[in-house]
């Protein structure tokens, strides 16, 4: 497997293969970071920060577009994920930190069957319809699918469990009972909601046992 140096961005979130991410560029350092990154068309790599360290699987980003630059060096930008990676380690010679980066892919060897996308696509529909979230259909012939489904989700734990996961189908089935699992929530949460604004008449919710 390839290995590089890459600029990293430590973020409190977890950025997906083939997903956007926006970012607003303020500090010194990322202003830096990401110029040096619009000049030589590099990716830098986005890392999950956790309790006061970096996880250790990552995902880079390329910079697709530059939305908005402000007079004192400020940018907006909108990046894609691309290439999954393992830091071997973490150099901080510079203002930004960098890590000797080791890529890595899938192992399947054959892809998963249409049922288990559908599956998964399914829940992420519905989903979709009951945040009535602005979302378009991905293609469901992508190699990893997973990745496009699971973006509409903000569960870290899951979003890094699945990065690291090295097998289409085993993301798909995560992904099929994670947002099953967020829609039932959801459905309890409005529920409740109901219950408070009715002043707490929660009578309908429950059947008294017999």
């Amino acid at each position: 497997m390839p290995e590089e140096m890459l600029p990293l961005f430590p973020l409190e979130t977890v950025l997906l293969p083939h997903c956007e991410l926006r970012l607003h560029i303020f500090e010194e350092r990322y202003k830096e970071m990401i110029g040096e990154c619009l000049q030589l068309r590099q990716e830098f790599g986005v890392v999950q920060a956790r309790g006061g360290g970096l996880m250790r699987i990552g995902c880079t980003a390329s910079i697709e577009d530059v939305l908005r630059r402000y007079e004192d060096g400020r940018m907006d930008i909108a990046a894609i994920g691309r290439r999954r990676f393992a830091l071997e380690e973490v150099s901080g010679g510079r203002s930004f930190l960098r890590g000797k980066a080791q890529f890595f892919g899938d192992t399947d060897e054959t892809p998963p069957d249409r049922e288990l996308a559908m599956q998964a696509f399914a829940a992420w529909l519905d989903l979709v319809k009951s945040r009535e979230a602005e979302a378009d259909p991905p293609d469901l012939d992508h190699p990893q699918l997973s990745f496009l489904l699971a973006d509409i989700s903000q569960d870290l734990h899951f979003r890094q469990r699945l990065l690291e996961m090295q097998s289409e189908r085993g993301r798909l089935e995560s992904v099929r009972d994670q947002l099953r699992r967020e829609l039932e929530k959801d459905r309890i949460r409005a529920a409740m909601e109901k219950v408070v604004r009715s002043n707490g008449h929660g009578r309908h919710l429950y059947s008294k046992p017999e």
